[in-house]
Formats: C-alpha cells, sequence, structure tokens
C-alpha cells in the first residue's frame, strides 16, 4: 500500500513516473501498489461517510484501473465502480447473501445452485473490490479451494456427481493466483472426463490486464475446455492494454465472454451500452450477459428496475447486429438458471 503520497497532484506526478518506468507492467507491482482506503481518504477522495463504508466493505484499485478515471469527475465510470460511497451504508432491500450460497455449499469452497454446475472459491481476493460485488461480504472471509487436500476432496464430489459438467473457478478472482497454482486447478478439473468446460470468472482483463502474459494464455490453451468469462461495464475499460490481455486469451485458444452488470450512473443508457458492446465484438470478447444489479447489502445506489433493463435490452437490439447483442437477465433466487428481463 502506498504510504508516500499526500494530495491529488502527488498521485497524478506517481502514477506519471510509474508509468515510464517496467514495474508498472508487472501484476505484482500493481497488485503491491493498489490504493485502499487510507490512500484514498489522504487524497481526499472520499468523505468520511465513504471511508466508514470502506471499514465495511473494504476499498482497493489497482493503479492501472485508478489511472484511467478523471479523479476530479464525481461521475467518472471509473470513480464510480471502484470509490467507496456513503450511499453504501444505506442497506435498502439488500441481502448480505441473497441466493443464500451459504446453504449450497456442499463441501468447504463449494457452491452449487444448479444441478449441472459448481462454483469453486480458488482466491478470497480481488485485484480491484468493486462496489457492486455481489460476494463483498465474503472478500477475504469465505473458504478458498488451493491444490491440497481441500483440491482432492473437491475434485472427488465433482467426480461423484455425474450430472455436474461445468466447473467455474471464482472468488474473489482466480487469475490473482501464481501460474503454478492456478494451472494445478484448472488441470485437477481438466483430468475429469465428465467436463465440458471449466470457466475462470475474472475481471483481471478490465483492471489488471497484464496478469495476463502469453506464458499463462499459452498455458491455459494448452488445456483445453478452459473458457474466460469476463466484466466489461464501460467502454473507457477496452483500452490497448486490455484488448492486448483478451487478444492473448483469445488467439491461444480460450474463448472470452462478457458479463456486464447494468449499473445506475455507469452505463445505464442505450447509447453506453451500444457503445459498449460494439467496443467488445471489435476486439474478439462475446458480449454474453448484461445483469440486472443483484440485491446485495450496500448496492441498492446501482440498481435498476427490471422494466426498465427491458427498455435499455429493446433499445439496444435495434442498434446492433445479432453477435453483439448480450442477453438481458435478472439471477433470481431459486430460479433454474438466468432469466430473461
Amino acid at each position: 500500500m502506498m504510504t508516500v503520497l499526500t494530495n491529488l497532484s502527488d498521485l497524478r506526478a506517481w502514477l506519471t513516473v510509474k508509468r515510464r518506468r517496467t514495474s508498472w507492467h508487472d501484476w505484482q507491482w500493481q497488485v503491491r501498489n493498489s490504493l485502499e482506503a487510507d490512500d484514498l481518504s489522504r487524497l481526499g477522495l472520499i468523505s468520511a461517510a465513504a471511508a466508514r463504508a470502506a471499514r465495511r466493505f473494504p476499498a482497493r484499485v489497482t493503479p492501472y484501473y485508478f489511472d484511467l478515471a478523471d479523479p476530479v469527475d464525481p461521475n467518472d465510470p471509473i470513480l464510480r465502480q471502484c470509490l467507496p460511497d456513503a450511499a453504501e451504508l444505506r442497506n435498502g432491500a439488500g441481502q448480505a447473501d441473497p441466493f443464500s450460497e451459504a446453504r449450497h455449499t456442499p463441501v468447504p469452497g463449494v457452491v452449487q445452485r444448479f444441478p449441472d454446475r459448481v462454483l469453486v472459491h480458488a482466491s478470497a481476493f480481488c485485484a480491484t473490490n468493486c462496489r457492486h460485488c455481489t460476494r463483498r461480504h465474503m472478500l477475504g472471509r469465505q473458504p478458498i479451494v488451493l491444490p491440497g487436500m481441500r483440491l482432492a476432496r473437491v475434485v472427488a464430489f465433482v467426480r461423484a456427481s455425474p450430472r455436474v459438467r461445468e466447473v467455474i473457478l471464482s472468488g474473489g478472482d482466480p487469475l490473482l493466483l501464481s501460474d503454478a497454482a492456478l494451472l494445478r486447478l484448472v488441470r485437477a478439473f481438466a483430468a475429469l472426463p465428465q467436463l465440458d468446460a471449466i470457466r475462470i470468472g475474472t475481471r483481471v482483463p478490465v483492471v489488471l490486464p497484464m496478469r495476463v502474459t502469453p506464458a499463462l494464455a499459452r498455458a491455459l490453451g494448452q488445456i483445453g475446455r478452459v473458457w474466460v468469462n469476463t466484466q466489461f461495464n464501460h467502454v473507457c475499460e477496452i483500452t490497448p492494454e486490455a484488448a492486448a490481455a483478451c487478444r492473448r486469451l483469445v488467439e491461444a485458444g480460450v474463448p472470452v465472454s462478457n458479463q456486464s452488470v447494468l449499473l445506475r450512473g455507469v452505463n445505464d443508457s442505450v447509447e453506453a451500452l451500444t457503445v459498449l458492446c460494439a467496443g467488445l465484438q471489435r476486439i474478439r470478447v462475446r458480449p454474453y450477459y448484461v445483469f440486472v444489479c443483484d440485491p446485495v447489502t450496500g448496492t441498492g445506489h446501482f440498481r435498476t428496475s427490471r422494466s426498465f433493463a427491458r427498455t435499455l435490452a429493446r433499445g439496444v437490439a435495434t442498434r446492433l447486429g445479432g453477435l453483439a447483442v448480450p442477453r438481458f437477465v435478472v439471477d433470481l433466487p431459486g430460479a433454474p438458471g438466468k432469466v430473461d428481463v
């Protein structure tokens, strides 16, 4: 964590210097130098009430991702997603665990809400803590599955569940693991012939694209059956670095899809979503889903209605060809799958 910055001009100068140095492109350096709540408070970027929200839901943002923002624009779409907000302290109708994942945990570190797939918590941390995160109450706390006895137990559970055809590595963000740890996880599941896909859910291509090294992309491609789902929410996130990260995966044989979250004040217009989906198609990332924001504690200021989402879906469909049009969906407790708005 940075400890020497005292104001916004310091931050701008620091970012300028670091962009010129090799360390800027080192993903581990980016993680080590992430801005956290104390840094954001000292720079005057969050209020005292927002700092209290950060104590409840920890804040973290990589220098790379923060550098995409305009720090003096309160409506900047990057800042909306990564800066704590006093509105998070107003619970509204949200729940800490709206989908009762704790009740759908057959073995530690695993969630199974649907019979044909399981979610595996492979990491407890993210490179950037999104303020709309569904699992914001669990980050740093949930049991995770790493190579060892817990992984062996999970593999045995999947093997004994013949209806399971897909494993989703999530967290936290699995790509914060070392190459060796991540590849051991993926290979352990790839060895199960019943599985059609090992899906990696990650926001790394958006907030930490230098993590997707050529070596990692090649290794994932060689394993086969690996898919990546990422989350671009605004066109300003589609930078040359992010496009390069996605290109490495695609050209290594790893399909990349995008699952956006519909966020008030970030992408809640036909124009914003149209430009985003067209940009994703341009970099060969499939626009897959646009989710109505989940009813999680402290995210009420981001949520829109399903009827509004339907209006946006109709508008986007009239502006783009089929390959660039995502499904607009809502995740509902107890539903057998994602439900179209």
